[in-house]
């Protein structure tokens, strides 16, 4: 889970001015957590805890209001209704991770992910998107090849990920939908050649870098088995502790590295 959330706090900073290289500082003073981070420890308390997905990501939610958030997730979680509002954006997809982590077959990853999305989103670009993730997440994690992944994804999700980021980068501008993100986060971690990297090459898009990395970064840790303990342990640093007592008792009960 530290590797998502690591990819969101160093993406945090280039959200507002997008960069086009993989040169640049991983931390800096503004680097931080956001709503990535607290709807993906939302998930995973729930996960640990068999609470309803809606009920725990409102109560994260409400206890973090200035995290970020996008207009119409805001109106949600101040609603007392909580009935999903058909979105194909990408917030479904930035916090499924756990679920990949959590669950070990590819059938119960599919349902939970789908379960974790249409709280919210319901739409099938918002659930495939979340989908699309954990299931990446599971084979990373069961130690499958990246071209196996590649070949999952591309034939379960219909993304193309034949595209290289070179091809990407130059015309790949802000763009919050899930298809036209998350394949080009898995992308970044396909063409990667260790963590960091992964979480690099996704931020070197140019576009929503946060989100992007914390979906590169989650692939990328189950994939590769670890975050660097220097980037991890700064990264700690930034969390608050109730956010970390969660991490940690989720590491423990599913064993990730």
């Amino acid at each position: 889970m530290i590797g998502a959330i690591a990819g969101d706090v160093i993406g945090s900073v280039y959200e507002s001015r997008p960069i086009k290289t993989t040169e640049f500082p991983l931390l800096q003073p503004g680097s931080t957590f956001t709503d990535d981070t607290v709807l993906t420890v939302a998930v995973a308390d729930a996960i640990l805890s068999g609470a309803d997905y809606a009920t725990a990501l409102k109560q994260w939610g409400l206890r973090y209001r200035g995290a970020g958030y996008g207009g119409t997730f805001t109106k949600w979680l101040l609603s007392p209704n909580s009935g999903p509002y058909n979105s194909w954006g990408n917030g479904s997809a930035m916090r499924v991770s756990p679920v990949g982590f959590a669950f070990a077959t590819i059938g119960k990853v599919l349902s939970e992910a789908m379960r974790t999305a249409e709280v919210t989103h319901n739409h099938p670009e918002g659930i495939k998107g979340a989908q699309a993730v954990a299931a990446a997440v599971l084979l990373a994690r069961h130690g499958e090849s990246k071209a196996v992944i590649k070949r999952e994804i591309a034939r379960r999700f219909s993304y193309d990920l034949k595209r290289t980021l070179e091809d990407i980068r130059p015309t790949y501008g802000f763009d919050v939908s899930c298809q036209g993100s998350v394949p080009e986060s898995i992308i970044a971690f396909l063409e990667s050649e260790d963590w960091e990297d992964a979480v690099r090459k996704a931020i070197s898009l140019g576009g929503d870098s946060d989100t992007m990395a914390c979906i590169a970064g989650a692939i990328a840790q189950a994939y590769y088995r670890e975050v660097p303990a220097r980037i991890a342990m700064e990264v700690r640093d930034r969390l608050p502790e109730e956010f970390l007592a969660v991490i940690d008792r989720f590491d423990r009960e599913f064993r990730v590295s």
